[in-house]
């Protein structure tokens, strides 16, 4: 028999106030890119066809941004910087570990069509004994607390 307690899953509330730090990192990362390619593009004498090239590009580049951003850190770590803030942290659900890139794509298309109607697929959260939404259903995840470790500050 193992003596390990059983993980004390992340809800709703903790989990939304996570994401909406991250976006909100995401976001200004974003804005500040943009401003300055902007800034030195306006120095530049561009025609208007380079000009909608560069605006498609830009919005290629800033989906590709927030997909890596919260892959490549559900996937190396289990954790975003909002997610470590809050002391919490994705991981595989049935092993105490960090979930592989294509499952955390996966969570976050699955986050994506939890948000289409109306944010219904992150309910779920609420009712499920694992508080797992659609998107964790779907990748395989839990969304637990992260452990207190000695001598390690999270």
């Amino acid at each position: 028999m193992s003596s390990t307690p059983p993980p004390h899953y992340a809800g709703l509330v903790t989990r939304t106030l996570a994401f909406a730090l991250d976006a909100a990192i995401v976001n200004a990362v974003a804005i500040v890119v943009g401003a300055t390619i902007s800034l030195a593009a306006s120095i530049l004498h561009l025609p208007s066809a380079v000009r909608h090239v560069a605006i498609v590009l830009g919005g290629v580049a800033l989906v590709l941004w927030t997909v890596g951003y919260f892959a490549t850190f559900w996937a190396t770590t289990g954790q975003t910087p909002a997610d470590r803030l809050m002391r919490i942290r994705v991981r595989d659900g049935r092993a105490d570990e960090c979930v592989p890139l294509l499952r955390a794509l996966v969570r976050f298309g699955g986050v994506v069509l939890c948000a289409i109607p109306l944010g219904a697929g992150f309910l779920p959260i609420l009712t499920d004994a694992r508080r797992r939404g659609l998107h964790d259903r779907l990748a395989r995840t839990v969304v637990v607390h992260a452990a207190e470790e000695p001598g390690v500050r999270t």
